[in-house]
């Protein structure tokens, strides 16, 4: 897969023709609704069709598998589906191997390096029994390069039929997945959600489920009721327990804690509810997380940073995640949502507290549309990245790049005169983010949020990692 920036003039005919790929996967790949408008800075995911497959309708896994030459488990295994005939038109295939016609002069050692593999990687792939004895002509298998291997979480806030789709369709590319949220009472209660269907996406794809608890209260997040909840152990034990018999009822392998704006006096008592939450579920084979506020110091001001201790945190707690996203938030100014440099600065922070194989990185899936100039309580629309390029399209304009930020954007003129500026993100953000995420030795990452059309960011991700099932 590579990402290409389309230039002023350029059609999808002559772009797939110079990457030698099919117009039809990469139609598909990239969900573009009108392959005949293209927008001069948009990108495009461009499959390597000796490498890659992109799902066509009426396919199937076995038909695709004796395409390229590989049983049907390996094709699935390699691409972990969990099962062969839940597959979607749209959805891309990575190839276990891939064949190479061996040229003059060529031995298995160069090839080998050339291609990120070892000569006994080719020789088992191929049963040769000589490595020395290879000819010009002949057709080899490369195995496909190995990846660094990451764990995946992914929000998610639909709990209807479209969600359990959406889980279907990109639930191998989760090791877990968060239905948002069960909101906690002060007494200790756990206020119910109705999370079947997601649940049901989850087996099938074999994602792991976490727990999510928030401290909201009509939908906005609550200091006061995380000061009832952590103030009182009493409480705390119910809630476990609670917390527990929905578990064990559901089927839920973790439980991760987003408790935002929590008073800064309830710094310790956080704490000690993680070491209490640890006690109870370990035992019970349950992980335990936290989401935490985007901090670059240990004393940052703030009711959003100060009682989250991310040493304590990096120590009690089996992995966070860190919410690195926000920047560009619907009642601020417009910039980018999770401008690199910014997020850059967080890490910088958070790796000299709390161990890089802990740290989930957030990664949005969305973007925003600013009125300007901007005026001081106005709101900014969410808008997705599909939906940001139409807008381009509609209005004429091209998308630009930041490269500080590591964001894409654009300013347009509605049909009232009014001007709008949007930042979202494409396959050069994400692929900007997921270079971070290798930089630092990251655990992974977390989307927010599941249900937003962001179709570049799936193979982005494939390209540059193993995910985690267990």
């Amino acid at each position: 897969m590579q990402i290409h920036v389309v230039q002023p003039g350029e059609s999808l005919w002559r772009i797939t023709q110079s990457y030698n790929t099919d117009i039809n996967q990469t139609i598909l790949l990239n969900e573009l609704d009108n392959p005949n408008l293209l927008v001069a800075g948009q990108t495009l995911v461009i499959p390597e069709i000796s490498r890659e497959y992109v799902i066509q309708p009426g396919d199937n896994l076995w038909s695709i598998a004796s395409r390229y030459g590989v049983t049907l488990q390996e094709l699935a295994s390699f691409n972990n589906i969990n099962n062969p005939s839940l597959i979607y038109a749209g959805q891309m295939l990575e190839m276990p191997y891939f064949s190479y016609t061996i040229q003059a002069g060529e031995n298995l050692w160069s090839i080998a390096s050339r291609h990120g593999v070892t000569v006994n990687q080719i020789v088992q792939a191929n049963n040769i029994a000589n490595p020395a004895l290879i000819y010009s002509g002949q057709v080899i298998r490369i195995p496909a390069a190995k990846k660094p291997l990451i764990e995946v979480n992914a929000y998610i806030t639909r709990m209807n039929e479209q969600g359990r789709r959406e889980v279907l369709t990109k639930g191998n590319l989760f090791t877990y997945l968060s239905p948002f949220s069960y909101g906690v009472g002060e007494d200790g209660s756990l206020l119910s959600l109705l999370d079947t269907l997601v649940l049901q996406g989850a087996q099938t794809t074999n994602s792991s489920p976490l727990l999510t608890i928030t401290n909201t209260v009509a939908g906005t997040f609550s200091s006061d009721r995380a000061a009832a909840v952590l103030r009182d152990t009493e409480a705390q034990e119910t809630l476990l327990t609670n917390i527990l018999t929905v578990m064990r009822e559901k089927g839920y392998t973790g439980l991760n804690i987003d408790f935002e704006y929590v008073y800064p006096e309830d710094r310790e008592n956080f704490n000690a509810f993680l070491r209490r939450a640890v006690a109870s579920l370990h035992p019970e084979g349950y992980s335990v997380s936290t989401a935490l506020a985007p901090k670059i110091s240990a004393d940052q001001p703030g009711l959003l940073y100060e009682a989250h201790d991310y040493e304590a945190h990096g120590e009690i707690v089996d992995f966070v995640v860190l919410m690195t996203y926000e920047w560009g938030w619907s009642g601020g100014r417009p910039w980018a949502i999770a401008p690199i440099s910014e997020v850059r600065k967080v890490l910088d922070y958070a790796v000299t507290a709390i161990p890089p194989e802990k740290i989930l990185m957030g990664v949005p899936l969305y973007g925003r549309d600013w009125r300007i100039p901007w005026v001081q309580g106005t709101t900014a629309r969410t808008v997705n990245p599909k939906a940001a390029i139409s807008l381009a399209a509609q209005y004429g304009v091209s998308i630009q790049y930041h490269e500080t930020y590591q964001s894409p954007f654009f300013r347009y003129t509605d049909e009232e005169g009014q001007q709008h500026e949007v930042w979202f993100e494409d396959a050069r953000s994400v692929q900007a983010k997921y270079d971070t995420v290798k930089e630092y030795g990251l655990r992974g990452v977390s989307y927010w949020v599941l249900g937003v059309p962001f179709p570049q960011n799936w193979p982005v991700l494939q390209n540059n990692f193993t995910i985690r099932k267990d």
